[in-house]
């Protein structure tokens, strides 16, 4: 579950902008043009004359290829935090996190005991295709065992995608099959969708369209606006935009889906940088719910792309922005190919919302450790429990289309602020979800029960039963075998939090994010804030 097993803090710079010309990429790519004795010269700089003395006079034979890209990285982390160089082994893989789909074998994964468990197989991919099913256990990879302590996502990840058309061979365990299944599959294109959820919350008569987006990749805009219609279609008069843990992406997929909501002529972001000139997004006038009551919900985790909407959303007055601060990525990127396959990211713009703040939070060039540490640093000072907490770097003043305050320099800060609620939380509970074993035993759970709960088809029915289980007692045994001794007293208090916990994994696993989603957010304090909001 992305709400506790959430990745470093350095993956959020990933997230990238507008496109800026080819010109620009062109220039990456060559060397610099000088004029001398009146002719035009290219020059080699100091670091290209470097490489290729190492290379053809060092005494020794050496891999320049790994000393240059050695260097290209140091060079780019004397930058700012969101620059970064790619090498070519890795962009694809960096690539395809921002892309519509990618080649593999369509299965969501976890590792459990060192073994590859698969926890659903994703319909219409070539897995479901020749038979393989949720709970298989992947013992072998084309005839090599594929267990063990080393075993990673990212070793799976690279094992298991490839290029479209290939084929791999994996050695299965099912339970209640006395010897391994072998099955060959061949990799196809599999959709990564932006979209986790859409779904109808019903409240005071009303119904309140809710949609989660996880990022803005080259799909994003397409999806939303058919979850958009979707909901419209269900009766939906009112909408909630969940962009928290959103760490961006593609500008122009906030810029398409911020138009839905504007009056034509409304300023939407505009970036700027030295060598890059002014650029405006504005709203075009062609969106269909411009007048529908909206909500958007952010967090600390909320970022670049997510931040670009919800910016333009509050400085036009045009929606509540309910939650917690946003992390203040302000920054643009652009991504520039070199000749070997590798590419760099480099920083060309700063990105501005339409009341003029600049929500890059501060940092110091090539310091990217204390930058990672601010929201730590949040943390200690209350932040996440206080809005009062809050400080902003910039003490400018800025106004939105309707004369409200807002602040540049850190984030956006949301209109209505709701903090991290500990009411219930103990040792006990803090220790076996900082060590997942919720999410643990919730899978082996499921696994040992898959036959009784595929009976259920919707997540209402399925929680029913759940709660009849006595499920926190089992837990409790479980967290037991792995040296979390009982503290029955602790249990007691938590016990509402580990009981949604622990319905909410099993139900994810049986039903997928359709089940997931409408079952957390039931639950979850920020969605609450914003149903009271639109059914006011």
């Amino acid at each position: 579950m992305k709400k506790y097993l959430l990745p470093t803090i350095t993956v959020i710079g990933v997230a990238l902008g507008i496109l800026i010309g080819s010109a620009l990429t062109q220039n990456a790519n060559a060397q610099r043009i000088v004029y001398q004795n009146g002719q035009w010269h290219l020059e080699q700089s100091k670091v290209d004359r470097l490489i290729q003395l190492m290379e053809s006079a060092y005494v020794d034979k050496i891999n320049v290829d790994s000393i240059t890209d050695e260097v290209m990285a140091e060079l780019v982390q004397k930058l700012d935090p969101h620059s970064s160089y790619i090498p070519k082994e890795d962009l694809e893989m960096v690539n395809s996190e921002l892309a519509g789909s990618f080649s593999g074998i369509g299965v969501q994964f976890t590792i459990q005991q060192d073994t590859v468990n698969i926890v659903a197989v994703i319909a219409g991919g070539p897995s479901e295709g020749v038979g393989v099913l949720a709970g298989d256990k992947i013992i072998a990879v084309d005839d090599s065992v594929f267990v063990g302590k080393k075993m990673n996502n990212e070793k799976v990840m690279k094992t298991l995608r490839g290029p479209k058309g290939t084929k791999v061979k994996l050695g299965i365990v099912r339970a209640g099959s006395s010897e391994p299944l072998s099955f060959t599959i061949t990799r196809g294109d599999i959709p990564v969708n932006s979209v986790d959820a859409k779904f109808i919350i019903e409240s005071h008569g009303k119904k309140l369209g809710f949609i989660r987006v996880n990022k803005f990749s080259e799909t994003t805009y397409k999806e939303f606006i058919t979850a958009l219609a979707d909901l419209k279609a269900k009766g939906a008069t009112a909408y909630i935009v969940d962009l928290r843990e959103n760490s961006g992406g593609y500008m122009d997929q906030a810029i398409r889906m911020a138009n839905e909501f504007l009056r034509r002529g409304e300023l939407i972001v505009y970036a700027e940088g030295r060598s890059y000139p002014r650029y405006e997004a504005k709203a075009d006038g062609s969106g269909r719910f411009k007048e529908v009551p909206l909500v958007v919900l952010i967090d600390d985790f909320s970022a670049s792309a997510s931040e670009i909407f919800s910016g333009a959303m509050q400085d036009n007055d045009r929606a509540t922005i309910i939650g917690r601060r946003s992390f203040g990525k302000g920054l643009v990127q652009q991504q520039m190919p070199f000749d070997d396959g590798s590419a760099v990211r480099l920083t060309v713009a700063r990105y501005y919302t339409p009341s003029g703040r600049c929500i890059q939070k501060p940092y110091t060039m090539g310091d990217l450790k204390d930058y990672d540490k601010e929201l730590v640093e949040r943390f200690e000072h209350g932040e996440f429990y206080s809005a009062d907490s809050v400080h902003f770097a910039d003490t400018t003043t800025y106004h939105t289309k309707g004369g409200r305050i807002v602040h540049g320099g850190g984030g956006i800060m949301p209109d209505v602020f709701v903090g991290r609620d500990t009411t219930l939380n103990t040792p006990y509970y803090n220790k076996v979800v900082n060590l997942a074993f919720t999410y643990q035993f919730a899978y082996q759970y499921t696994d040992k029960h898959r036959k009784e709960l595929l009976k259920f088809k919707d997540w209402q029915s399925l929680e029913k039963h759940l709660n009849h289980q006595n499920l926190v007692k089992e837990f409790a045994a479980f967290a037991a075998t792995k040296d979390v001794a009982p503290v029955e007293a602790e249990i007691q208090k938590s016990r509402p939090l580990l009981t949604r916990l622990l319905n909410v994994y099993i139900v994810r696993n049986i039903l997928g994010d359709e089940g997931f989603f409408p079952l957390f957010e039931r639950d979850d304090e920020i969605t609450k804030r914003a149903v009271e909001e639109l059914s006011k």
